[in-house]
């Protein structure tokens, strides 16, 4: 279901305010599971039934392209036990979700280098990236293995082979986004105020914001706040506010 503009408004938003990229660092699944005495697998698992729901409505909203940091090159560091069970909710996912985003027109995209995961875990990204690629949706970008600091020196070693060398168009062909408008609004969960090297040339200027609701409690009604927070920003991009 798309939203008519007078949908929109109910939600207190206007569609000329929604931004065109968001980016959300679903952070908090672990303080989440461990105020409730649960493993934190189960958190993450919480976190994944959030993810459904956050995806929809962007899509039905109009929001262009939505990218979620899912594994970072960092979270290698966290016991072997935690990224099985990671690597099980990625598989998970993708098997029960795939059919109906796609049917929804959603594009799905891998930001990161995936090869580092299990065979399956990489052959379900490989293969939803393949089969959605002509969608004209909404461009899901699922960031895993990713760390925007290995990004950008692989796109900077790569428009270095091209004519012409390292110029801004040669550069960010070779970024995963590229294509991609730039990131309007960052949102990071769970009250921690940090990138964590997330999107790092893309965020450039964008808006961030900070709620502390844990990643599985952030509802559609959390979101809705977040995006009217973002519609009442000034952005001047370097400029003077002429209001």
């Amino acid at each position: 279901m798309k939203y008519t503009d007078e949908q929109i408004r109910a939600f207190g938003l206007n569609r000329e305010s929604i931004p065109a990229h968001v980016a959300i660092i679903m952070d908090g699944n672990g303080r989440w599971a461990k105020q409730r005495g649960i493993p934190r697998a189960l958190g993450h698992r919480a976190g994944v039934t959030r993810l459904k729901e956050i995806i929809r409505f962007s899509s039905d909203i109009g929001i262009q392209a939505l990218s979620l940091y899912a594994f970072s090159t960092e979270n290698w560091a966290r016991p072997k036990t935690e990224i099985e069970a990671l690597c099980s909710l990625f598989v998970e996912f993708f098997n029960r979700e795939f059919d109906e985003l796609n049917e929804n027109n959603v594009c799905i995209r891998a930001l990161g280098d995936t090869s580092r995961f299990p065979a399956e875990v990489d052959r379900l990204i490989r293969n939803a990236n393949q089969r959605t690629r002509d969608n004209t949706g909404l461009k899901l970008n699922i960031a895993m293995n990713y760390g925007s600091r290995d990004e950008i020196l692989r796109a900077a070693r790569l428009a270095a082979e091209e004519p012409g060398g390292v110029t801004a168009e040669n550069f960010e062909k070779h970024l995963y986004t590229a294509g991609l408008p730039d990131v309007d609004l960052l949102i990071r969960t769970g009250g921690e105020e940090r990138v964590s090297n997330f999107l790092l040339y893309q965020i450039s200027y964008a808006e961030f914001v900070f709620p502390k609701t844990f990643w599985p409690d952030f509802t559609q009604e959390r979101y809705i706040e977040t995006l009217k927070t973002f519609s009442e920003r000034s952005r001047r991009f370097g400029g003077l506010d002429n209001s």
